[in-house]
């Protein structure tokens, strides 16, 4: 069994410098300050707010998303997500959770059975997702989003697609459906290495589900939900003109803890990422200007953002993790003038910021919460599997 797992709350009041390795590491003040900050700019322009649950996996963090029950709606990608927010429920923190990847047969006995507890809204963006569930024996029509594509090419239909109207029109039509809102994640904004980009693809989601919201009539009340981290991070920059009969709402997931791939975009500050990676150093290699560290591709992830590697050195930019194994993780540089043998001794800590946190957290049996002073403060045991 994992180390931590057995033993976290033993590292309760101790420094980081005491943890085991590898460990994930959150920084409680940054989290907080991240969800408050994005809060804030939801409120300001009086919009809907749906967290996604998806990065860190923990009910500790969902309920700080939720702003303690301001917020009673959320986005998972697995069922183990759902049932691990169910507490929440019990609370009156909770009330409706949209299922996030485009229903398919084998996870709606898990969705019905779920759906006893909370209310389940379903993703839909084709045709034969309608005959799925007039297929089901249901007393109750399923709430449906239509995902829009708006660039990402993950999932949905485009805007400008016949087949979106042909799919509500099915869904209008059929007794089994409940078509509510329109839904799109600006998943390519990630690519995006500016402000003024990031604005320019939220007004593009906004522009895409307006325009699919367009097929019905104005006396229909709706909801379009758009976001992703990069473009919730823009929000208050949004100018679009909202029809009366449309209710805005706005989904991210990343944001409380950010990233190499967020700091990337240039839409935060280094200071804004919540999540390091505690390692040690396990050798140092002169001859070729590196070392290694105990975290590898299943620790780190192989993601990549707009910096070098795999992965920074916290406190040293230059230092990144360049290459991989399976538990090896190389540091090198492309500054000639940095030295290893100087830089790095065998048993030294070395803290490193993740290029994806959702991937990354996703290796961890646990999450050890720190302070402003790197004190572990508490222990977040995440929701494993699907």
């Amino acid at each position: 069994m994992d180390y931590s797992l057995e033993h976290h709350q033993s590292f309760l009041n101790k420094s980081v410098s005491q943890l085991p390795t590898p460990s994930l590491i959150v920084s409680l003040p940054t989290i907080k300050r991240n969800v408050d900050r994005l809060h804030r700019d939801v409120e300001e322009l009086g919009i809907g707010f749906r967290p996604h649950v998806k990065t860190l996996k923990t009910i500790e963090v969902t309920r700080l998303m939720l702003a303690n029950g301001k917020y009673h709606s959320i986005v998972a990608s697995t069922l183990a997500e759902i049932r691990g927010a169910l507490p929440l429920v019990k609370e009156g923190l909770l009330d409706e959770c949209l299922y996030g990847l485009p229903v398919y047969p084998g996870c709606l006995p898990g969705l019905v059975e779920l759906r006893k507890s909370i209310r389940i809204t379903l993703m839909v963006d084709n045709e034969q997702h309608i005959d799925l569930l007039e297929n089901q024996d249901q007393a109750q029509p399923w709430d449906v989003f239509v995902k829009i594509d708006v660039g990402s090419h993950r999932a949905g239909v485009l805007a400008a697609s016949p087949s979106l109207r042909k799919l509500v029109n099915r869904a209008e039509a059929s007794q089994h459906v409940n078509l509510i809102g329109f839904y799109c994640h600006a998943g390519h904004s990630y690519a995006g290495r500016s402000q003024e980009e990031a604005e320019e693809t939220l007004h593009a989601e906004i522009s895409g589900v307006l325009d699919a919201a367009s097929l019905l009539p104005t006396s229909r009340k709706l909801t379009v939900s758009i976001g992703a981290t990069p473009t919730a991070h823009v929000v208050k920059s949004l100018k679009a003109t909202i029809p009366s009969n449309i209710h805005l709402e706005l989904h991210a997931g990343n944001f409380p803890t950010n990233d190499l791939q967020q700091l990337s975009t240039k839409v935060i500050s280094e200071n804004d990422q919540a999540v390091r990676i505690a390692t040690e150093v396990c050798s140092v290699y002169p001859e070729r200007n590196e070392a290694v560290v105990n975290a590898g591709v299943i620790a780190l992830s192989r993601e990549t953002s707009g910096f070098p590697g795999f992965g920074q050195v916290v406190g040293q930019p230059d230092w990144a993790v360049v290459r991989q194994s399976q538990e090896h993780g190389i540091l090198g540089t492309e500054n000639s003038s940095c030295n290893a043998a100087d830089t790095f001794k065998v048993g030294q800590r070395v803290y490193l910021y993740c290029n994806h946190t959702c991937i990354t957290a996703a290796a961890f049996h646990v999450f050890y919460v720190v302070d402003e002073n790197d004190v572990v403060v508490d222990t977040w045991v995440p929701w494993k599997g699907w």
